[in-house]
């Protein structure tokens, strides 16, 4: 990863937790915040969905606490924040389809789970938590670009549980003072991103058609759109909303690059930069997907200072090489 410092405080006697550590999005944190010598960083993942894989690199690190525990449990969350500064929780069940076909288990992590982590990190006296949302929270409301206090109905079981965790967010800011911070990502990818399993995500899914050759399949007519953000831009809104010293009040902010591409757009570039020459096959559309989705950033850049680095072009290039080590062995 490229990793660019995105940060001026010295965080060398901070300690940050990470719940789900091993996943995708909270393996780079992590690489981030050892990197540049964080005093300690703990990571609590129960491994659902998370890999080893992601985090073995760090166990070495003598900065680096691996807790293999689960958010369900308080007792768990408790002893993992015991000398935490800062929380960067992305533990959760991620995908629509997933949560159609399990809304409770669903519920159960994404819920009870953040509720368990809020009340924990309250309880610790943390200095900021800071949270994964979702973009699945804009529901059917039609504008474009997405402004964050603009949302409409939830269209699958994922987008209500992540809608909840921002009106648990308000009331425990409202109520305890506790003020958190959630961001609303808008289609992460990325290195260490799970290419496995049937709930992939798409980037993934299309660049191990492309190095095989296959036809990748593709929901609808493929004029759906996404505002694809590179995980390195996830990374700096963590690291800056968790640094941040101007929040009086619970804050949900949407973290995008700001630029909108169809599936068809996004087959046609990864095609190109492999080199390959294969038609995409079409089925039908997946149930509890929005049709279109772009973010409007302006928010986010004024509260904490965020602007994306990375195109959705410029992050195929490093998700592609970690990719062929994966598919290409």
């Amino acid at each position: 990863m490229y990793n660019i410092l995105y940060h001026s405080q010295n965080i060398s006697n901070c300690n940050f937790l990470v719940t789900g550590g091993a996943g995708f999005i909270g393996s780079n944190i992590v690489e981030y915040l050892l990197k540049y010598s964080a005093g300690k960083v703990k990571v609590l993942d129960n491994f659902s969905t998370g890999s080893f894989a992601n985090i073995k690199e760090f166990m070495c690190n003598p900065a680096f606490e691996l807790i293999e525990g689960d958010i369900r449990d308080l007792e768990t969350c408790r002893k993992a924040l015991e000398g935490i500064d800062y929380v960067s929780h992305q533990a959760a069940l991620g995908s629509v389809p997933r949560s159609i076909n399990d809304p409770i288990t669903s519920n159960e992590v994404n819920v009870s789970g953040f509720i368990n982590m809020l009340l924990a990190a309250r309880d610790a006296g943390v200095k900021r938590m800071v949270y994964a949302a979702s973009s699945s929270t804009y529901g059917d409301h039609p504008g474009l670009p997405k402004v964050e206090d603009k949302i409409g109905k939830p269209l699958s079981p994922y987008a209500i549980t992540k809608y909840v965790n921002e009106l648990y967010g308000e009331v425990f800011s409202k109520t305890y003072s506790f003020h958190t911070i959630g961001l609303r990502y808008f289609n992460v990818f990325g290195p260490k991103q799970n290419p496995r399993g049937p709930y992939a995500a798409v980037i993934p899914l299309f660049i191990e058609a492309a190095l095989k050759g296959e036809a990748p399949f593709i929901n609808g007519d493929g004029e759906t759109s996404r505002d694809f953000t590179f995980v390195e831009n996830a990374v700096q809104a963590n690291v800056k909303a968790l640094l941040a010293t101007n929040i009086t009040q619970h804050e949900v902010i949407n973290i995008a690059f700001g630029e909108r591409t169809t599936l068809n757009q996004l087959w046609n570039k990864i095609s190109e930069i492999t080199k390959t020459n294969v038609l995409a096959q079409y089925c039908e559309e997946r149930k509890g997907d929005v049709k279109h989705s772009l973010a409007n950033i302006d928010k986010a850049a004024s509260l904490i200072g965020y602007k994306p680095v990375f195109s959705m072009k410029d992050g195929l290039i490093p998700s592609l090489k970690w990719y062929q080590s994966i598919f290409l062995k």
